[in-house]
């Protein structure tokens, strides 16, 4: 009889509820995973039991909103299937270290291989099942009693025997769906090796997937895949003999500590994903990924467990799943989007207790419900396109999957030690790079949100980069039109950059530009619905055209497909501002800000949203994060002596002082500090009555009394207007320095 959680009151399994993920409570467990099969020897026995109940999948949360994207542009849109290879993201030798190098992942210890033997090797009852009907049998060896096939449980080696000569058989390990698995040590190689043997002589289905194990294996060749060492028979029976792996699964890991800090998880995923990558480069597919498979070994992990791998889109043979994890397509056609889907369940067990093979077989809980997911918007994103019940709304190969894991990581560890900035290889980089002090404190600026780097793999690619190259915007557009015409429908980058060349630069295409951008990427959406590039390109043409409601969606489909870059949380940060939703802008100002401080744009965003919240030290505590090497750090400098003075009824003695120190390290950047610390050293004198300071401690240069903050305005006023750019802007600076003068006899 199955045992109940204690948590739950779903069904014990391996002693891990299979409904919340929570582990018994009432048993020791002693785990080995050898060949992806585990053993574990416990005070109670669980029983298998798996429902299949599906619920709709929900993204509201009370945090945030998340909107699945919508495809085509009209209503005649049809249904299509996405194309590969949209956008070049390829692996990165950055993540050859487990975790990214971001990280520092818990020494485990090695096992003794003889600790993994099973005291008593005997299949329980409830995976007893007949090979053809599947009907459960009692014994351990007979015939079915419903079909009458003949069937043998018993292992069919014991401690001793000598197999092909060298390979002497230590004992049985684990016990899986196609058979026994046992320890052995090869004599002559000194070393110990796993035989992976067949479960039962009688049954075609497991014979038949032993031989296509064998014909795959064969072939395969990875760091971070189990090796395959020989295939031998002993007597009627053959074995696989595969490299022993004596680490630890993360699934047996799991079940020790429950949930997984979500790096550490992030990590293990992470880093078995270019064994993936592997395999689908070699036309096979994984079929039945699961916590069990994945072995932690020498601060690294392996790929376990063979026996479900076949050739993508072939007809023939059984399809190995387990509920819970598997794609809802994956019974009939198992493609390398359906492993990834388990990739993405398995992450997502790691880190909650959710009834994943129940009420959540096919869906993952809200934001509301899990608060590791309320707490990591982009990771509930990353699993919500990573399970998506739609095969063409997933990552569609194991390296794009990767690139975006990565960069939810990245902004993970960010937030609990500091920046990890790192170039992206689908966006440029943040594009305000020179800017006012005006600009920075007054607005956000569209027009320099990021752009998209080159699709390397698109057929026009060399010349759009020399397109790109010229610095005459006229002749871009003419040369852009010319390729638009030459590859027509073969290729995607010409579209965009003429796209982006209109929308960047509002002088060219005259009256009909605004038809002849949307035009542009209309034609681009029509002829690909799943290319989220179009998307970015007409969200920033939203925001210029003052229509930050309707850029706000497409910002965040482009979140939805890059989970894992900044530049659409800027986008989304930018449009929720111009929207009007200042605290909805926030949170995305922030965690671009704290991942990567060389965004000055979401410093100022965050800045500016503080500021018209009445926050006004968070708002100067944003400028601060602006880095001392940026070139924009002199004005973020200023910027806070112009937010000080623009809200003088929240200024207090600490602000001030923050607001001085600000603008006195700028004032070497020139007249326009000069004039700003002229405007400071105004407010002070004017504001004298209700501000303190430090007697012994200079106020930009000089005291802090009425006389002497009245003169040293004035000698920053004249040096300011030195430094003007106009005669009537000159003319302006020396009347103040003559209005904040304090009256003298000379």
């Amino acid at each position: 009889m199955a045992n109940a959680c204690t948590f739950c009151g779903g069904t014990i399994v391996d002693g891990v509820c299979e409904d919340c993920g929570k582990p018994a409570k009432a048993a020791t467990l002693i785990t080995a995973n050898m060949g992806g099969m585990e053993h574990v020897a416990s005070v109670q026995q669980a029983a298998q039991q798996q429902d299949t109940l599906t619920t709709n999948r929900t993204g509201k949360s009370t945090r945030f909103t998340v909107h699945y994207p919508t495809r085509g542009t009209g209503t005649n849109a049809t249904k299509t299937t996405r194309r590969r290879a949209d956008v070049s993201t390829h692996t990165s030798t950055r993540r050859n270290a487990l975790g990214g190098g971001l990280i520092s992942l818990p020494d485990l210890p090695s096992l003794d291989p003889l600790t993994l033997l099973m005291a008593t090797p005997e299949v329980p009852a409830h995976k007893r099942h007949c090979g053809k009907c599947d009907v459960q049998v009692n014994r351990s060896k007979g015939f079915c009693p419903n079909c009458g096939t003949p069937y043998d449980f018993e292992p069919h080696l014991k401690q001793g025997d000598v197999v092909a000569g060298k390979y002497e058989v230590k004992g049985p390990i684990a016990f899986g769906g196609l058979g026994w698995i046992y320890l052995g040590f090869d004599t002559v190689l000194s070393r110990y090796v796993v035989l992976k043997g067949l479960l039962n002589a009688n049954d075609e289905a497991s014979a038949a997937a032993a031989v296509a194990e064998r014909r795959y294996l064969a072939a395969v060749k990875h760091p971070k895949i189990v090796g395959i060492y020989d295939f031998v028979n002993e007597g009627a029976e053959g074995f696989i003999v595969m490299e022993y792996v004596g680490g630890q699964t993360v699934h047996s890991l799991r079940k020790q500590r429950g949930p997984l800090p979500v790096a550490e998880a992030i990590a293990y995923i992470l880093g078995i994903l270019p064994a993936f990558s592997y395999l689908h480069a070699q036309g096979l597919v994984y079929c039945d990924f699961k916590p069990d498979n994945v072995m932690i070994e020498g601060g690294d992990v392996k790929l376990i467990d063979m026996g479900a791998v076949r050739k993508i889109g072939d007809p023939n043979g059984d399809i190995y799943a387990t509920v819970g994890f598997c794609a809802p397509e994956a019974d009939n056609d198992p493609t390398a989007v359906s492993d990834l889907y388990t990739l993405g369940r398995a992450l997502a067990l790691l880190i909650m207790d959710f009834k994943y093979a129940s009420t959540y077989e096919h869906a993952l809980p809200s934001p509301d419900e899990c608060v590791v997911l309320a707490e990591n918007e982009s990771l509930y994103r990353f699993l919500l396109r990573a399970t998506h019940v739609d095969p063409d709304e997933r990552f569609q190969s194991a390296d794009e999957m990767a690139e975006q894991l990565f960069g939810v990581l990245r902004e993970i560890v960010a937030l609990q030690s500091g920046p990890r900035p790192a170039d992206s290889k689908v966006f440029t980089g943040d594009g305000l790079i020179d800017a006012t002090v005006d600009q920075l404190v007054s607005t956000p600026l569209p027009l320099d949100l990021p752009s998209l780097r080159v699709n390397l793999e698109d057929r026009a690619a060399t010349e759009v980069i020399r397109i790109l190259s010229l610095m005459d915007p006229v002749q871009q557009e003419r040369e852009f039109r010319a390729l638009v015409a030459q590859y027509r429908e073969r290729a995607v980058e010409p579209k965009l950059r003429l796209a982006e060349l209109l929308i960047r630069n509002d002088r060219l295409a005259g009256d009909a530009r605004a038809s002849d951008i949307l035009s542009t990427l209309d034609s681009l959406d029509a002829a690909d619905p799943f290319d989220w590039r179009p998307s970015w390109f007409r969200a920033i043409w939203f925001l210029t055209s003052n229509e930050a409601s309707k850029a706000l969606p497409l910002f965040e489909r482009c979140y939805f497909e890059m989970p894992g870059e900044l530049a659409p949380r800027l986008g989304m940060g930018i449009a929720a501002e111009m929207a009007g939703e200042v605290e909805q802008a926030l949170p995305y100002y922030e965690r671009v800000g704290r991942v990567d401080p060389s965004y000055v744009s979401a410093h100022a965003g965050a800045a500016r949203c503080h500021a018209k919240a009445g926050r006004l030290g968070d708002a100067i505590a944003a400028l601060e994060q602006v880095p001392d090497t940026h070139a924009l750090r002199s004005q973020a400098q200023m910027a806070i002596g112009e937010l000080v003075l623009a809200h003088p009824a929240l200024v207090d003695d600490p602000l001030l002082q923050r607001a001085e120190a600000a603008v006195n390290a700028a004032l070497s950047n020139g007249g326009s500090a000069h004039q700003i610390a002229a405007r400071l050293l105004s407010f002070a004198a004017s504001h004298l009555k209700n501000l303190t300071w430090p007697a012994s401690t200079p106020f930009l240069g000089g005291n802090f009394d009425e006389n002497a903050l009245r003169i040293n305005a004035e000698g920053r006023f004249r040096h300011a207007a030195r430094h003007a750019s106009s005669r009537e802007e000159r003319c302006f600076l020396v009347s103040e320095a003559n209005s904040i003068r304090p009256v003298t006899l000379f």
